[in-house]
């Protein structure tokens, strides 16, 4: 059978289809990976198409994929459907990378569920509790492959095995991406030292960089808090990159979210902007600003007259 595997968003590795391209050709089929939404001219007349979407933004593309591919069969969090690959085929835990042959890290999970119920978070719904889901050695790929981990779990220290997670990156001599942030309101010295010990990394292994969140202005002093005691530890502001979602709070303001920016910039940390609805453009602008880094050498008024008069600029970042 001719298999199509479609990644509708997202930057990383789609483990769902890295699972679903090893069951399908272990069975002998035919599995190719696209991303485009649209029907290529020369493709195939395929037996099975599989579309998977991790972001809501995405309802637009996922719409134009599905009136291209009526029959396919869709999934993830960026979607409505509530099947997963494992209702699909089974309990099988396996991942093909062959579809990703740019990938050299490998990925996964040491644990699955979350510890909270952040309301705008569909982790808790979809996965549950927080439980351990692997050790380190079962998501490395092994020899000759580098030994770089990019861990997806959503709240490393809401693993109850940590402490042995932490001691297999350290003595297996892993770099390590935690992209998926680690909960600053949570930490403290245990678990900040435990972060000193490994050698944390950007997502593109090339600097040092942990992730971090602060969404509301009610956290400030819970989360300046963790970042002392990241800093006491021997992690420098400056290796921070912290997640601000905007445009989710009601009552949110621009006031609001320049005290959040301001005080992460003069702290040294570098700020992320994550746009809830993405339909606001002023929004996503002020995103595209700081993530460019056009901030430091653009004062805010200027760029956002130049948007709006080429939104052309306000590309997904």
């Amino acid at each position: 059978m001719k298999i199509r595997l479609t990644q509708l968003d997202g930057a990383l590795p789609n483990l769902a289809l890295m699972k679903l391209a090893h069951y399908h050709i272990a069975k002998g089929d035919e599995v190719h990976l696209y991303r485009s939404v649209e029907r290529d001219l020369f493709e195939p007349e395929w037996d099975i198409v599989y579309g998977s979407a991790i972001f809501k933004f995405s309802q637009i593309r996922l719409m134009r994929f599905i009136r291209q591919f009526p029959n396919a069969i869709v999934g993830g969090t960026g979607t409505t459907e509530s099947r997963t690959v494992e209702e699909l085929i089974g309990d099988y835990e396996h991942y093909d990378y062959s579809i990703y042959p740019e990938v050299d890290y490998s990925i996964g999970f040491t644990q699955r569920g979350c510890r909270l119920k952040c309301k705008f978070c569909v982790v808790p719904n979809k996965e549950g509790k927080n439980r351990s889901a692997g050790s380190i050695w079962s998501i490395y790929r092994g020899e000759p492959h580098p030994r770089k981990l990019h861990l997806l779990d959503n709240d490393f220290f809401g693993n109850p095995d940590w402490r042995n997670r932490i001691t297999e990156i350290r003595e297996g001599k892993f770099k390590v991406c935690l992209s998926q942030g680690i909960n600053t309101r949570l930490i403290d010295q245990e678990s900040a030292e435990a972060l000193a010990s490994i050698d944390y990394r950007s997502s593109s292994f090339a600097e040092k960089r942990l992730y971090t969140a602060w969404d509301n202005l009610k956290d400030e002093g819970v989360f300046f808090k963790g970042v002392d005691t990241l800093e006491r530890a021997g992690i420098k502001p400056q290796n921070l990159m912290t997640y601000m979602l905007i445009g989710y709070d009601k009552n949110e303001t621009w006031e609001r979210i320049w005290h959040r920016f301001n005080r992460m910039v003069e702290r040294g940390i570098k700020p992320y902007p994550m746009v809830y609805e993405r339909s606001n453009k002023e929004l996503v602008a002020f995103q595209r600003w700081v993530v460019t880094g056009i901030y430091r050498h653009t004062p805010w008024a200027d760029y956002n007259s130049v948007w709006k008069t080429n939104d052309s600029i306000l590309e997904t970042v």
